[in-house]
């Protein structure tokens, strides 16, 4: 299994814990986040599953994955919008709720996410129309980048 299969579980289980800590059904923004999240994870799982693909020597495993990640992805770009407008609303709730303070590091934290966030998305679009090398390692890169500021806008 890839890094990246242990890296999506830490940071589930992470949010799960910090989620159940602060009572998601009375603050209905978070409940909104971990549902954003949930579908960040779901399409992030494909840089694990890739990452599987080019690091095992089995043939077979190779092969089932790839059919697998074949599956999924017509829906990689809807889910990744999906996220997108989500994680929106998640903003928009919880600057209704706390107010709009960039001196507070989650505030600041969670609109860097936002911005890569939105950076993903018109990247992973942009690819679909101008395929090309450098928007793929693009789309990578500010993959990996949000994944840790996601974490850590969690861990805040």
């Amino acid at each position: 299994m890839s890094k990246w299969f242990y890296a999506n579980l830490l940071l589930l289980l992470v949010t799960v814990w910090q989620v159940m800590r602060h009572s998601p059904f009375t603050n209905i923004h978070i409940s909104v986040g971990f549902i954003g999240l949930l579908f960040f994870l779901f399409n992030w799982t494909r840089q694990a599953v890739f990452s599987t693909i080019r690091n095992t020597p089995k043939r077979k495993t190779k092969i089932k994955l790839a059919n697998l990640s074949k599956k999924i992805v017509p829906f990689h770009r809807w889910t990744g919008t999906m996220a997108l407008i989500i994680m929106i609303i998640h903003a928009v709730l919880a600057i209704h709720r706390y107010g709009f303070h960039l001196q507070w590091h989650k505030m600041s934290v969670g609109l860097v996410a936002g911005l890569l966030l939105i950076a993903m998305v018109v990247s992973g679009w942009l690819r679909l129309f101008w395929p090309s090398v450098p928007k793929r390692k693009w789309h990578i890169y500010i993959g990996m980048t949000l994944f840790v500021v996601i974490f850590i806008h969690i861990l805040l």
